[in-house]
């Protein structure tokens, strides 16, 4: 019971739980913004082929 006691007032691990929760909050928020951001550089890369298709088929 009094190891129970002890393990019940220790605070020593508490500090890598807040910070495996930062990082993984940190994680999801990179994601979120990676995704979002292969959406719109997929678009322009895509805007970019289709021109420069018309150009070379036009310069042909």
């Amino acid at each position: 019971m009094q190891l129970w006691k002890r393990f019940w007032n220790e605070e020593d691990g508490q500090d890598l739980v807040e910070y495996t929760l930062l990082l993984a909050f940190v994680a999801l928020a990179s994601a979120a913004l990676f995704i979002g951001a292969g959406t719109s550089v997929s678009s322009i890369w895509t805007q970019a082929n289709t021109r420069l298709s018309q150009a070379a088929a036009s310069a042909s």
